[in-house]
């Protein structure tokens, strides 16, 4: 049986490693064991902060809403739970946008949301 050599099939496997890693920094870009481990490390960092961008953002959403909802005399959960009650059906992301872009309408919505607000009766 004849012997088979790797060149082609590992210079290409390397090809293909140094072409993900251009731009790195120092020899983690042209050397291939650091770039490959870098490589590696990226990989990892980028699939863990796809999942912690999704956070982030509803983190600021959040914010957002309730610092808005509180220049109207209401808090972020009653604010949600009122919509809620309401049947108003608006996202973070839509109402946290209206919050900066848009305050006249989302001030109609602080308004409505008041009406809905479900005040617990003192015994």
């Amino acid at each position: 049986m004849p012997r088979v050599k790797g060149g082609v099939t590992s210079r290409s496997r390397k090809k293909k490693l140094f072409r993900r890693v251009k731009g790195f920094w120092g020899r983690r870009k042209n050397i291939y064991r650091t770039a490959r481990e870098a490589m590696h490390r990226a990989l990892r960092y980028a699939y863990r902060d796809r999942k912690a961008r999704k956070r982030d953002f509803r983190q600021l959403w959040i914010t957002r809403i309730n610092a808005a909802v509180r220049e109207h005399g209401l808090s972020y959960s009653v604010f949600m739970n009122a919509l809620k009650n309401a049947g108003v059906d608006l996202n973070r992301k839509v109402l946290a946008e209206m919050a900066v872009s848009n305050p006249a309408d989302f001030k109609k919505l602080t308004d409505l949301a008041k009406e809905k607000v479900k005040v617990p009766s003192k015994k």
